[in-house]
């Protein structure tokens, strides 16, 4: 499925919701999936990482449509490899 695909199915099951909680509430519900996530990797379940994984990036999916940022297009900020040194392999020195 492409993103914006994603981005799609992602408000035509949850939108109405979403809307409702606002940007804010959604937010909550967004860190408290990353927390999950965080978790899972803590505990090196990978039974539970794709569902993790999945959970975040519908809620983070769900965040980008309240803003009205098209995520397919958001991620062209990759396409050519870091945005900062240009490179496909960064060569950024650590901060």
């Amino acid at each position: 499925m492409k993103l914006q695909e994603f981005q799609r199915r992602i408000e035509e099951i949850y939108g109405g919701r979403d809307r409702s909680r606002g940007v804010e509430g959604t937010f909550v519900r967004f860190s408290e999936e990353v927390g999950e996530l965080a978790r899972s990797i803590r505990k090196r379940d990978e039974e539970n990482l794709k569902e993790e994984f999945a959970d975040v990036c519908a809620w983070l999916f769900t965040l980008a449509s309240l803003w009205d940022v098209d995520m397919e297009e958001a991620v062209r900020k990759y396409e050519k490899g870091c945005p900062r040194c240009g490179e496909r392999k960064c060569r950024c020195p650590e901060p």
